[in-house]
């Protein structure tokens, strides 16, 4: 559990009146399957990311879900329609659920990096936090981002069942404050297009209650068909 930047502790804040957060990746790209860097780059959904999103959609109907906000990037909006479709809430975008912005990276595979740029490339995928792609984002300004934006949504819907539609990025940062791990430390879960991630808002942190659920893609009933 960890305390989320910019906010400020509310004992009156009960676990009854905590904001229940559903976090979700966008479904599935062409560039996720190429390993291309999409960062701040409008990619579209993939047929199998449609399906991921439908999948998503019907998993998600029963939930009495009271707010949808997505990261504006057309996959993640894609992705957010689909729930909104189940749940009749209609989708928010803010900028803040985007991806990291990864500058002079974006549009390149993982190889080409380590060919064409090996130095800045082996400083990312060390997670150096103070790194930044030229006129991209570092890990800091990444977690600052994303953090304040789920503590100020979060704040909007206490007692309530919210879903918040972004990024893998955006994903791990809220792995990382809800576990209490640190912007270098290994990851060992999984980040899962259209998996259901489960986190708890409690007005001084974010609390890990369920993570990569991917059940409801496992349904072989719900094929391209029906995208």
């Amino acid at each position: 559990m960890t305390a989320v930047p910019g906010s400020t502790y509310n004992p009156c804040i009960t676990p009854m009146q905590a904001t229940r957060i559903i976090a979700v990746r966008h479904g599935e790209t062409a560039w996720n399957v190429d390993t291309r860097i999409q960062g701040h780059l409008d990619i579209p959904l993939n047929r199998a990311g449609r399906v991921q999103a439908r999948k998503l959609g019907l998993a998600l109907a029963g939930q009495a879900v009271n707010a949808i906000y997505s990261s504006d990037l057309l996959r993640a909006h894609e992705t957010a329609q689909a729930v909104s479709a189940t749940t009749g809430v209609a989708v928010v975008t803010d900028q803040g659920l985007r991806e990291r912005s990864f500058g002079a990276f974006e549009g390149k595979t993982f190889a080409e990096l380590e060919v064409e740029l090996p130095e800045q490339s082996l400083r990312w995928r060390k997670r150096d936090p103070d790194f930044a792609p030229e006129g991209g984002e570092s890990l800091l300004q990444l977690r600052e981002r994303v953090l304040h934006t789920a503590h100020l949504l979060a704040a909007r819907h206490t007692g309530e069942l919210i879903v918040l539609v972004a990024h893998g990025g955006v994903l791990d940062v809220l792995h990382r404050a809800a576990t209490g791990q640190g912007l270098q430390a290994p990851r060992t879960w999984q980040l899962g297009n259209a998996a259901i991630n489960r986190l708890l808002w409690t007005g001084e942190a974010l609390t890990l209650v369920g993570w990569s659920d991917t059940a409801h893609l496992e349904d072989e009933s719900i094929d391209e068909t029906h995208t």
